[in-house]
């Protein structure tokens, strides 16, 4: 199995985003994915200085992928994704429908991100003739599920199989930004309130339970998941990649764990205060330890 690095989906300041992918660049991740994936208007880096990054990530010997918005709602962002298409020089993210369409007529392939509803052996089978290499499992599917699309493995031979394993789950996209409403601001105004929260804004219920993190137009997981005690389940389903999604806090000791436990040299667990609810088939924050008591 190999181990991948998703986009940061949290807005930090460039100089944060480049020092963590130095960083990156000396890690034991195989595949890195590049990329603003929730807002256009977080400009800290411009197209060109992902590519920069991406050619110093090539250099150290990873696999880059440039990932898309997972919404798009205007024309220029429209344009934006079809310029990074054509200069990418490498595989696309396709975290909308509207990039698995242009991803398709590029020589590249591509591959899906989460957001892209896959959720049966035959519509990956259908994406792999249009040039799908890897798909991610969507976030709120869990090891039945999986277990049921490998199964049918034969449907989609040459696509590999991906899943989400550290970090908030990303759950929902909306047209309003929920940072921006918070201050009172209006979207097209916002003053770029996000880079203030490096792990997204909490959102609790009355009694104190952290349901949601608000992260702009984006719905993440309260809780982050952590799959590391699953690992062995996955490799015997043949997932092909582990994902860890940045956070702004330990993403590096994350990274060495998954790595042993990928190797073998680790003993896996994982803490009760991880929502890994969904890969269980319970309810998404539900606990390891809950969600086992009530299976």
């Amino acid at each position: 199995m190999k181990l991948s690095l998703g986009p940061i989906q949290f807005y930090w300041t460039a100089s944060d985003v480049r020092a963590f992918y130095d960083e990156v660049a000396a890690s034991d991740v195989d595949i890195v994915y590049l990329g603003e994936t929730v807002c256009s208007k977080r400009r800290e880096l411009r197209w060109q200085d992902w590519q920069a990054i991406g050619a110093q990530l090539t250099a150290a010997g990873k696999e880059v992928i440039y990932s898309t918005l997972a919404l798009v709602e205007a024309e220029s962002e429209l344009k934006s994704m079809a310029r990074m298409v054509r200069e990418a020089g490498a595989t696309i993210e396709a975290n909308d429908y509207g990039a698995i369409q242009l991803a398709s007529e590029s020589t590249q392939g591509f591959t899906t991100g989460p957001s892209i509803n896959l959720y049966n052996a035959e519509a990956i089978k259908q994406l792999a003739k249009a040039g799908l290499k890897r798909w991610v499992m969507p976030v709120e599917l869990g090891r039945d599920a999986l277990s049921a699309i490998q199964a049918e493995k034969a449907l989609f031979p040459t696509v590999e199989t991906e899943v989400f394993a550290f970090g908030h789950l990303p759950l929902a996209f909306s047209a309003r930004c929920f940072t921006a409403r918070q201050y009172d601001l209006p979207k097209d105004a916002c003053k770029l309130k996000c880079i203030e929260f490096a792990e997204g804004m909490p959102l609790s219920s009355q009694d104190g339970t952290r349901l949601f993190t608000i992260n702009g137009i984006q719905t993440l997981s309260g809780q982050p998941i952590n799959y590391l005690a699953y690992v062995e389940e996955m490799r015997q389903m043949q997932v092909d990649v582990i994902r860890i999604s940045p956070v702004a806090q330990g993403t590096f000791d994350c990274i060495r764990q998954f790595r042993q436990a990928i190797d073998g040299e680790l003993l896996a667990t994982t803490a009760s205060d991880y929502a890994n609810g969904y890969w269980v088939g319970e309810a998404g924050m539900n606990s390891k330890i809950n969600a086992e008591q009530l299976s």
